[in-house]
Formats: C-alpha cells, sequence, structure tokens
C-alpha cells in the first residue's frame, strides 16, 4: 500500500472510530455540561483584521503520518505563550489515539488564555459538538470530506445552537460549493492533497477568488516560512492555522512572532 492510500486508509479508520465513541455519549449530558460553560469567545471576529492576516497557533503533539512532534508539552504553557506572541486563535488537537491529545489539553489552554479556543477533531456527531462547547471550545472543525450534505447542515445547526463557531474544512472545489450551499461562514482551504500526499499553497489561492468577501477564509496546511503567509494575504485570506512548524520549534511562542503581522491585500477577494 502506498503512502496516499495509508493515509486515506487512516481517515476511514478514524471517522469509523469517531462514529462509534459518538454513540457513547448521551445528549441530554454533554448538553447539561455545556450549559455551565463560560460563554463562548467570537472566533470569527478573532480571524479579521483589516490588513493583516491573523495566525491561528495549533498546539499538537503528534500525527499519524509525522509521528511524535511535542509529546511532553504542557498545553498550557503552550497556550499562554502563544497568546502573548500574536495569536488571534488557538488551535487545540483533541484527539488522543492518533494525535496525542484530549479534552483536558483544550479546557486547560481556555483557562489559560483570553484568545478563542479551537476543537480540531474528527466532528461527525452534534453530541461531539456539545461536548466541545461543555470543554469550553469557542469553535469546533468540520471537515466537509468526511461529511454528507445532510450531516453538514445539521452539525452547522447544532454548532448555532451550541453558541460555537465552525471552522469548515475543504480541499477543492466540489467541496468549498458544498461548504458554501451549505451555509459556512469561516472557511479552511486545507492545501494538503491527501491523494499524493502533498500541500501546495496555489489550493488556497485558486479558491480565494471563490469565497465571498463576507465568509472569514482560513490557509491551513504547508506554511512554513513568512513568505508564505504574505503570499496568502495577497490572495485575501484572513487567517492561517500553523501547527507543526511551531510545535517542532525549540521555543513555540518565540517561533510564532515571525508569522504574526503580516500583511493582507483588503480587496482581493469580492
Amino acid at each position: 500500500m502506498n503512502r496516499s492510500a495509508r493515509v486515506v486508509s487512516v481517515l476511514d479508520d478514524i471517522v469509523a472510530a469517531k462514529q462509534v465513541a459518538a454513540e457513547g455519549l448521551r445528549l441530554a449530558e454533554v448538553r447539561a455540561r455545556a450549559a455551565d460553560a463560560p460563554p463562548a469567545r467570537d472566533f470569527a471576529a478573532a480571524l479579521r483584521s483589516p490588513g493583516m492576516v491573523r495566525v491561528i497557533a495549533e498546539f499538537k503533539r503528534r500525527s499519524p503520518s509525522a509521528g511524535w512532534i511535542r509529546e511532553g508539552a504542557d498545553a498550557s504553557v503552550i497556550g499562554r505563550g502563544y497568546a502573548r506572541s500574536g495569536a488571534a486563535a488557538i488551535s487545540v488537537l483533541t484527539d488522543e489515539r492518533w494525535f496525542g491529545g484530549t479534552l483536558n489539553d483544550l479546557s486547560a489552554i481556555r483557562a489559560a488564555v483570553d484568545v478563542p479556543v479551537l476543537r480540531k477533531d474528527f466532528v461527525v456527531a452534534p453530541e461531539q459538538i456539545w461536548e466541545a462547547r461543555a470543554a469550553g471550545a469557542d469553535a469546533v472543525l468540520l471537515i466537509v470530506r468526511i461529511l454528507d450534505d445532510a450531516r453538514l447542515r445539521g452539525l452547522l445547526a447544532t454548532a448555532g445552537d451550541a453558541e460555537v463557531a465552525a471552522l469548515v474544512e475543504v480541499h477543492d472545489e466540489r467541496e468549498l460549493e458544498r461548504a458554501l450551499g451549505a451555509g459556512a461562514r469561516v472557511v479552511g482551504v486545507n492545501n494538503r492533497d491527501l491523494s499524493v500526499f502533498r500541500t501546495d499553497l496555489a489550493v488556497s489561492e485558486r479558491l480565494a477568488g471563490q469565497v465571498p468577501a463576507d465568509v472569514v477564509l482560513v490557509g491551513e496546511s504547508g506554511i512554513a516560512s513568512r513568505a508564505d503567509v504574505e503570499r496568502l494575504g495577497r490572495a485575501g485570506v484572513d487567517a492561517i492555522l500553523m501547527g507543526e512548524t511551531l510545535m517542532r520549534a525549540p521555543d513555540p511562542a518565540a517561533a510564532l512572532l515571525d508569522f504574526v503581522g503580516c500583511s493582507r491585500q483588503d480587496g482581493a477577494r469580492q
């Protein structure tokens, strides 16, 4: 089995496991816990700043392809460092089996910072959204590739009910059309093509012109230099999400300083 086939196979395994795990959650119970959570912070607003590309800094311990990145990382320490260095929001991997994270990491970071926190996981059921809100999440990731249209619309509706934002991730034109058709207000373009396991910033550049100016646009994956951020800024991207580059650095907070404050071409998207 080649590498790209293995990645797709792992994705299928993850989704199947998440569906089983979601069945073990009791909706009434997680909704009751969510009612006790502090008010959600405005994720979408945090990602908009005239003339500037904002940064979502990610807390990521490992990945199926890269293995361990920072196994013993202290979530609250990394989170506080990101916030001090200018992160507009913080993304937290909460999958334990494949990414080494937990909802405890998210809660620890949420308690340590004043910026919005995104639960980055493989959400396939409403219960997971309420579970995220109960842990303090201000936003959740929804991956179009793993959701049919009915489920995507349903999860967006649940996010609205739970008063959390949804970062809706797409990989190509068809997925972008589906995301916008479902009512996504924050769209993330993943520059990684799982079919060949290659990243290309041209994906974000190509799709940017198809994203309405009133929809928040986030560029994801393949961002390794300030020049990369400036390139996406010229295409009108509102924010970028990056994690592995930061988490591999000796000092993630110091590394983040190289990526904040990049210019954005206002008016690049109509």
